[in-house]
This record gives C-alpha cells, structure tokens and sequence, in this order.
C-alpha cells in the first residue's frame, strides 16, 4: 500500500436475520467517526435495505482512506457480516473484482452495471454520498 491517503470503500452486507447487528456495527462506525478513533472515516452510509448497483443484498457502504483499512478490515472481521472491501481508482469494475477483498462468503456481483474503465462515478462522491 503506496498511499495511506488513498480512498476505499466497504460494502456491508445484511439480510431481515443480520439488519440488527449491521446497525450495531453502523453505529459503532459512526461513534468511531465522531470520536476520531478511525481518524479518516469520511463517510458511513445509510441502510439500503434492498439491492442496489451491483451489490444483490442490502448493503451500505462507508468511505475512508487506506491508512484505516486494519483498523476497519478488524471492525468489520469482530462484526461477523459479510462485507466487499476495495479501494477507489478510475477503475470501478477492478474495484469489485480483482482488487477487492471478501469478508465472509463472497457474492456474485452484477457487473454490467459498473462503470467501464476509466470512469468511476463513485470518485466523486466519496466521503459524500453513497451509491
């Protein structure tokens, strides 16, 4: 890891049996946030609560640089859910594929509706806003 300033991305996954915890885990997110514990966590996401893009579950998504990928890869390992970790490049569908990293089981994403390389929309809003 090059630059610790890079951005990432984390998709979590829930289901109606794993909304609670992905909410215990949401809210440990944001407390972590505010008190400055994962100093660069920019952005910590909504429940979708259906699917959405490419993600066949329920998801949300937080935002943060590479400097906090052990301290949110340990957070989201502890929270037992399934989560898509991968950083943020000009490159959306190596984002969710190749350069990506599985906490749990591994879905199939629908791919098609990624952005083709050398565009990624979700460049400009991280830290913003969600998909």
């Amino acid at each position: 890891m090059d630059d610790l300033s890079a951005p990432y991305h984390a998709h979590i996954y829930y289901d109606d049996a794993t909304r609670p915890q992905a909410l215990a885990l949401r809210q440990r997110l944001l407390d972590a946030k505010q008190s400055g514990s994962i100093a660069e966590l920019f952005f910590v996401g909504e429940l979708s609560d259906h699917a959405v893009g490419p993600h066949p579950l329920p998801e949300y998504e937080i935002h943060y640089s590479a400097a906090m990928l052990p301290a949110v890869i340990a957070l989201l390992e502890a929270s037992g859910l399934r989560a898509l970790v991968h950083p943020l490049t000009d490159d959306d569908v190596a984002d969710h594929t190749t350069l990506a990293h599985w906490i749990g089981e591994p879905l199939p994403l629908k791919l098609e509706t990624l952005d083709p390389p050398g565009v990624n929309q979700g460049v400009a809003r991280f830290g913003k806003s969600a998909f």
